[in-house]
């Protein structure tokens, strides 16, 4: 998408506003920057004109110290709008980049399953540097630079009209030639940007499954694409940089034409007496100056171009809207929540349904066992509970709600989940318990372990809460890992807790600790039980089996175990353990 000026204009008041302060600072500091930029060739003509006049030592002295104290205070104004440039540029891209994850963590799943954890972070990091970098530099490169080129025009005009004339449609001339070029790479950087997160993603997958490629011989394969997707990326790039590089050379180019304009029209005027040298090599000085700040102005255009292909891009995913409405404002109340399906069909994107007209309902309190083959639906219908999707016909109800009128962070802080894989940071058990949450005391985490009958466990880890655990649980094993997820989830307290295969990759010693701890976090609480080992639904009350995306049965556990003709009794006897398995 191409994004006009009036983008560029809008992000900049949209982000510099709260920094107004800063900013305001940053322009007295430029000001003044430039002012003493303008009066230093203004000494060094009265000090060139003034020896050669034979002017006294002690006149030579002073201009050479005021020119030499001017230079000072330059630099240290000079540096001082740097520093506040930075900062309100970073601080800038910083918020944005904080707005842009919040956007995508609001993101449906769809959205999420399209794109790799590769792409997104080029996309929120990767891109927001990439304007941080023009951003931190935008105020003092741009702005300054404009303000001393009309600043050094006006005083060629005040010099000599028809050098300032000529050096005025020089800028204007050159000025022109950016502006036409200035979006003249933005499409090459676009691609180049996009192909970033496409290298970036492929990397991140191919690393993540490092071991299955070794394990399964497609490391040739793997090499295969790496080389493919990076050498598009380099060519991309390569055309981009090309691009860039072409205003460069332009701009050299018309340099050297103004460079003889000025000399020649200084050396013609003061051979007609017009002008002292002192004047002659104040106008070379000027013209000079006027290289840095249409240098500066094209290096920052060059960047704009490749920001603007960031800009395009971030523009682009703050557009992307989550096919599921937040118009729902109901709350939840607190206790054990009723669940009901209302002949649900629902298919992931615009592929075949996964579920056709599922219909049922747990009452509050009871533990339903989901039972099916991979790829019935289990999974699917806890995406619904939590609305991670919405149904394409029929409804969700969550506490005699339905779903769509539930305040979406609400709904989510009543439904707690163990997964399989739990997802665990490179932070102490504390923080993975809490998610960082600094407000839940340690009394409060020490109650809820001990509730659990975990309390033991806790002791027996080096430092207790604040043993240390590697990014994805290094140093924890599968089982305990579900034993911080269970911690999670009673610390929040919900009315709904959903175990998928919770006792799928457990040994004999943590299952039975685990087995306890999830009678207590069901005690009072309605749950539902995706499993595959039958042994995990002994706590259930009634059992639901589907089959291609349909209930096929579903009843009470124990009534169907004892029902010889029941699909249940069936798999029980296939177990070889029905009476253990009743127990």
């Amino acid at each position: 998408m191409k994004v006009s000026n009036f983008d560029y204009c809008r992000l900049l008041a949209r982000y510099l506003w709260p920094q107004r302060a800063k900013v305001l600072w940053l322009a007295v500091a430029l000001l003044g920057s430039i002012a003493l930029q303008l009066v230093g060739p203004q000494l060094f003509r009265a000090f060139i004109d003034t020896a050669l006049e034979g002017g006294a030592l002690s006149v030579l002295a002073r201009i050479a110290g005021l020119y030499l104290a001017i230079g000072v205070v330059n630099q240290l104004s000079s540096a001082v709008a740097t520093y506040l440039g930075a900062d309100v540029g970073w601080t800038s891209t910083n918020t944005m980049r904080e707005e842009l994850s919040s956007h995508c963590l609001g993101l449906d799943m769809t959205f999420h399953n399209e794109r790799t954890p590769g792409e997104l972070i080029e996309r929120i990091d990767g891109d927001v540097t990439n304007l941080s970098n023009f951003l931190s530099q935008f105020l003092i490169q741009i702005l300054g630079s404009v303000l001393l080129t009309v600043g050094v025009l006006i005083l060629l005009f005040l010099e000599n009209v028809w050098v300032g004339a000529a050096l005025t449609a020089f800028t204007v001339v050159a000025v022109l030639c950016l502006v036409r070029a200035r979006h003249m790479a933005v499409p090459a950087f676009i691609a180049q940007r996009e192909a970033a997160s496409q290298f970036f993603g492929f990397a991140e997958e191919k690393m993540a499954a490092l071991d299955d490629i070794r394990g399964n011989g497609g490391g040739g394969y793997a090499m295969d694409r790496f080389f493919r997707t990076n050498h598009t990326f380099f060519h991309t790039s390569r055309k981009a940089w090309m691009l860039r590089s072409l205003l460069f050379y332009i701009l050299m180019l018309m340099f050297a034409v103004a460079d003889v304009v000025a000399i020649g029209m200084g050396v013609y005027l003061h051979q007609a007496g017009a002008i002292t040298i002192g004047t002659v090599f104040l106008f070379f000085t000027y013209t000079e100056m006027l290289r840095n700040p249409i240098s500066r102005i094209t290096m920052q255009l060059q960047d704009l171009q490749n920001a603007g292909a960031s800009m395009s891009r971030i523009h682009d995913l703050f557009s992307v809207q989550s096919a599921l409405s937040r118009v729902g404002h109901e709350m939840l109340e607190r206790g054990p929540l009723d669940v009901q399906f209302d002949n649900v069909i629902f298919g992931y994107g615009n592929g075949e349904p996964v579920l056709h007209g599922v219909d049922f309902t747990i009452a509050p309190g009871r533990v339903l066992g989901l039972l099916g083959r991979t790829g019935s639906g289990k999974t699917t219908i806890t995406r619904l509970i939590f609305r991670l999707y919405d149904t394409r016909e029929g409804t969700v109800r969550l506490g005699g709600q339905d779903v769509r009128a539930l305040e979406l962070e609400d709904l989510r802080e009543h439904v707690g989940l163990v997964t399989q894989d739990v997802q665990l940071f490179d932070a102490s058990v504390r923080n993975n318990i809490t998610f960082f949450n600094t407000e839940v005391s340690d009394d409060r985490l020490l109650e809820v372990i001990g509730e659990l009958g975990l309390a033991e466990w806790i002791e027996r880890l080096p430092e207790g809460l604040d043993t240390l655990i590697g990014s994805g649980g290094k140093g924890l094993s599968a089982g305990e890992a579900q034993l911080l997820a269970f911690i999670r989830v009673f610390l929040k307290d919900p009315g709904l807790v959903i175990l998928d295969e919770p006792s799928s990759r457990l040994d004999p010693g943590t299952e039975r600790l685990l087995q306890v701890a999830w009678g207590r976090l069901l005690h009072d609480r309605t749950g539902i039980i995706i499993a595959h080992r039958l042994a995990t639904l002994r706590e259930t009350d009634e059992i639901l089996l589907l089959d291609d995306g349909r209930i096929i049965e579903r009843g009470d556990r124990e009534a169907l175990a004892r029902d010889p003709t029941s699909r249940f009794a069936a798999l029980l006897r296939a177990a070889q353990g029905t009476e253990d398995l009743l127990s």
